[in-house]
């Protein structure tokens, strides 16, 4: 498959680009990682103005201040990016072969240039204290202007993005805990090894949180995140695919059920797969030359098929659940149910809980199967008593 965008370049145009070359930067799961968070932000965007035309997601005055001479805090923030730029940037300048193999390992790694970096630190702070300095007044001036909740998508996103990487990152980590004790630092800076349900779990609260201190609606914001959630996770499903990840099925030794149904969507041995797991392709070329020995279930593929009909359900829901959050836990039944069913046939560790032998996963869409059913029916019970003592 794609294990870079080299890879896909040279499928399309081998004329003009080489695997391996300098596209192979791009990795393809890091590349439609950020296309689901571009896809999440846009479907969230589109609820909330939804919600604000009905007048459920109110505006919120914003008083800002210009004039001011640099805060030290702006300062010391502008410094650590300044910092770890340079420390980052230069590595990468003299060590690009080794990252252009693996960019994210590279990137999250501890190695880097501490010159580059505290030169690109002191660059960054003397621009910003020349900036305030150019920009200050007698006397800072104040002004109150007018916000709407989807004017702050980019910064929601934003949160949801690092917090849910750094959930996915530390849900990793527990999930092979024996690997994480002979490689600490190894395990917690790779660029590899991400798990979805981490990602989730982590980058609710933070979202939740930050929502909170916006003033928008938690429930009604949560409704917005449901079907974002599910195109999100859809397109980055796309990506372990593509890419060859690991998070593929157990082995597909069944006759293929229906004879129209291509090769490649009931059994697969992702060729070029970006682990360089199994047996050698004969007479490829290239980093990633190896696919599986026998074909497994194309677990990604059907997770991101499985999305598709999740969002039509949360999609044509949206407009008729009058109950403010009620659609956010529909989705987590829907997401339990859907992630439940699919690890029965993909390549997970087991674990033996409560008389069941399942995987993280399972053990985790079973809570959010309970707390999806749960919450409806607090919410319908406690909407049924509010329209009740209205009467």
């Amino acid at each position: 498959m794609y294990p870079d965008l080299s890879y896909l370049l040279h499928d399309i145009l081998p004329a003009l680009f080489e695997r391996d070359g300098a596209f192979s930067v791009v990795k393809m799961f890091g590349l439609l990682l950020a296309l689901a968070f571009v896809a999440s932000a846009y479907t969230c965007g589109l609820e909330m103005k939804r919600k604000e035309q009905q007048g459920l997601l109110l505006p919120q005055t914003m008083k800002i201040v210009s004039g001011k001479p640099a805060s030290v805090f702006d300062l010391i923030v502008n410094s650590l990016l300044g910092f770890l730029l340079g420390f980052k940037l230069l590595y990468i300048f003299g060590n690009f072969a080794s990252f252009k193999a693996d960019a994210a390992a590279v990137i999250f790694s501890t190695n880097g240039n501490l010159a580059g970096g505290v030169l690109v630190a002191v660059l960054f702070t003397a621009y910003n204290l020349w900036e305030s300095a150019k920009n200050k007044k007698s006397e800072p001036q104040e002004k109150m202007i007018i916000v709407h909740p989807h004017e702050r998508i980019g910064d929601i996103t934003i949160v949801a993005a690092v917090s849910g990487i750094a959930g996915a990152k530390l849900f990793s980590v527990l999930e092979n805990f024996e690997d994480f004790l002979l490689d600490p630092v190894g395990q917690l800076f790779s660029g590899s090894g991400l798990t979805m349900y981490g990602g989730l779990i982590l980058a609710f609260f933070a979202v939740f949180v930050y929502i909170k201190r916006l003033g928008i609606a938690p429930l009604h914001m949560m409704d917005c995140a449901a079907p974002a959630i599910t195109v999100g996770y859809g397109v980055g499903r796309l990506g372990c695919h593509f890419s060859g990840d690991g998070d593929w099925g157990i082995v597909n030794e069944v006759l293929k059920p229906i004879s129209i149904l291509p090769d490649w969507l009931w059994s697969y041995q992702y060729p070029n797969n970006v682990l360089n797991e199994g047996v050698p392709i004969s007479n490829c070329v290239g980093q990633y030359c190896t696919q599986l020995a026998v074909g497994v279930y194309p677990t990604p593929l059907y997770e991101t098929l499985l999305c598709a009909i999740m969002l039509l359900i949360l999609w044509q829901l949206r407009t008729r659940i009058a109950i403010p959050g009620l659609l956010f836990f529909v989705y987590l039944l829907l997401n339990g149910m859907e992630r439940f069913g699919i690890e029965g046939i993909r390549v997970n560790p087991r674990y033996d809980y409560f008389g069941m032998h399942l995987s993280q996963a399972q053990y985790i869409a079973m809570m959010l199967m309970f707390i999806g059913v749960l919450g409806m029916a607090v919410l319908y019970l406690l909407d049924k008593r509010k329209k009740e003592s209205a009467q």
